[in-house]
């Protein structure tokens, strides 16, 4: 064990409830991706991961859960690359196994790191994938001579594992703000670990210019143009409700941490369209929003929020399989305000000598229902769109506003081995009639028992044999 690092620690405030809302529909795992302008070298990628970890053993851990609370626990588990199979951002957490919260793939030319967010959050896997592709190039092209990424100043196994949610905690008053219920999409959804990806790549001076014009940044004008794109695929019975996203905050911007656990918080942005509502009405909205929300003093009485409850003298005493049932309420409760999740990762940046072998970087996670992913890198901005609705109508608006808005946006095409990408709506008729056939077969032997021997003694045999046939 490397020294310094502690055996086990508690999971942070932001990551209390992922254990719990962990399931088969949504596996809060994300992806973040480096594609390179050559192909990956298995043996070169397992030593680049090797000297990965012994920067970063803290990401060796399995989860745990003891009487009151989860907690991660370091095991000396070695990280293995494999060659990418299964369905991207497909299950880490196994309740009662001790596996790693992360894994490391590759295909072709791509290497993926995919993690549980209870491990860490988006700052953290970046810090993470930036190590991990450097020592990747460096050991591939010794001849090169690369220089290393090295930190402004030298980040402890303290640093590392500081839980800043009770570092930064004060005693402020609660926000009594109330969000209002907010339009879900509804449709049936695809089943388990499948989601609906898609990615489009866009430049960033464009962009940039297009957004400086309306006087925002580019993640006030992307978050305006994902509400409008939503906004056109709701039904007007619906659109009294606002729609509303949640936008999550890294939390090392407002106060200094060089934690790689997690440390975010979120902001929520909604907004409630009218007949005549424009493009520009709800920019200038989401604008002042964003400039209510984050400021020092919100972001810390949210935060504060958040913790307050953690530290509750009743809620630490209530052993965990009572307290996961009030904790799962209060998920349900909070996701009531939030139609889709944007985050908006930001730049990633290497020393000019690694453009030769870097062509992008990507990012997209696991979902229940519509979320957006963005990060950049030389100019180039990459948005992972992820969803459970087999219809990418939402996604085709956005790309289409962004069209119309004169930005050129290039649709990537997807190329994931374990991903049975895209779900057929001839398949699913398919099953519907199959469904149908199967319950009238059922129906049908119960009516002739009943009218010919006034019982029902073989149809359960019928019935039994319609349900073998449809499973």
């Amino acid at each position: 064990m490397k020294e310094g690092y502690s055996n086990w620690r508690k999971l942070d405030n932001a990551a209390l409830a992922f254990p719990l809302v962990t399931g088969k529909n949504d596996t809060r795992v994300f992806r973040f991706y480096c594609e390179l302008k050559e192909e990956i070298k298995e043996e070169t990628l397992q030593k680049a991961l090797d000297r990965t970890m012994e920067k970063y053993p803290l990401f060796r851990a399995v989860l745990r859960k003891g009487l009151f609370w989860f907690y991660l626990e370091r095991r000396d588990i070695p990280a293995v690359v494999k060659e990418e199979a299964g369905a991207p951002c497909s299950g880490l957490y196994i309740p009662d196994k001790k596996t790693l919260l992360f894994r490391v793939s590759y295909h072709k030319n791509r290497i993926n790191f995919e993690v549980y967010h209870a491990l860490t959050d988006g700052t953290g896997a970046m810090y993470f994938l930036e190590e991990l592709v450097q020592n990747y190039l460096i050991l591939a092209h010794p001849e090169a001579k690369l220089p290393r990424i090295e930190p402004v100043e030298e980040i402890t196994p303290g640093h590392q594992e500081e839980d800043s949610f009770s570092q930064y905690s004060a005693d402020l008053p609660r926000n009594k703000e109330k969000k209002p219920a907010a339009v879900k999409l509804k449709g049936e959804k695809v089943v388990h670990e499948e989601m609906h990806i898609l990615e489009a790549e866009l430049p960033v001076k464009e962009l940039h210019a297009k957004a400086r014009a309306r006087g925002v940044s580019i993640t006030v004008y992307l978050t305006a143009v994902l509400l409008c794109a939503i906004h056109e695929e709701i039904p007007k019975n619906k659109q009294k409700r606002p729609i509303g996203l949640m936008i999550p905050v890294n939390l090392r911007n407002y106060f200094p941490s060089q934690s790689m656990t997690n440390f975010f918080g979120w902001i929520e942005i909604s907004f409630a369209f009218q007949e005549d509502t424009t493009f520009e009405d709800v920019l200038a909205d989401v604008k002042e929003q964003f400039k209510r929300e984050l400021t020092p003093e919100k972001i810390a009485m949210h935060m504060n929020g958040y913790v307050r409850i953690e530290k509750h003298f009743l809620v630490r005493m209530v052993p965990l399989e009572i307290k996961r049932y009030f904790l799962m309420a209060g998920a349900n409760l909070g996701s009531r305000c939030i139609t889709a999740v944007y985050s908006n990762i930001g730049i990633l940046k290497f020393p000019e000598e690694y453009r030769n072998y870097i062509e992008r970087f990507g990012i997209f996670a696991s979902t229940d229902s519509l979320q957006l992913c963005s990060c950049s890198y030389e100019g180039k901005m990459v948005l992972g769109f992820t969803s459970k609705l087999p219809d990418d109508s939402i996604q085709r608006n956005f790309l289409q506003i962004l069209k119309k808005e004169e930005i050129p946006c290039r649709e990537k095409k997807n190329d994931f081995p374990g991903c049975k990408e895209q779900y057929k709506k001839e398949d699913k008729k398919v099953f519907q009639l199959f469904t149908f056939l199967c319950i009238a077969a059922a129906v049908l032997c119960g009516m002739i028992n009943y009218l010919t021997l006034g019982t029902l003694n073989w149809f359960w045999f019928a019935a039994a044999g319609c349900l073998c046939a449809w499973a």
